[in-house]
């Protein structure tokens, strides 16, 4: 899967939680940009981890603070 594929899957499974329909580029923070809160993050990561059957660890998690770099993990998680 590329990553441009991914990036296409990943913006179709992030939209219904972008409540306030930022436009989404690779430096937007789920944090500070998109304003998720500890919850919706743990939604979006389930609906991810289902989409690509991969597993994001508690780790991996806190590393990522950008759409730009979920979608490369993603792609590195799924070879």
């Amino acid at each position: 899967m590329t990553r441009a594929t991914t990036e296409a899957t990943i913006a179709a499974l992030i939209e219904p939680f972008n409540k306030k329909e930022i436009a989404i580029t690779d430096a937007s923070t789920f944090a500070g940009d998109l304003e998720f809160d500890s919850l919706t993050v743990m939604d979006f990561v389930a609906a991810i981890e289902d989409e690509f059957d991969i597993i994001i660890s508690m780790n991996q998690q806190a590393e990522i603070e950008t759409y730009g770099q979920l979608v490369d993990a993603v792609v590195k998680l799924r070879g």
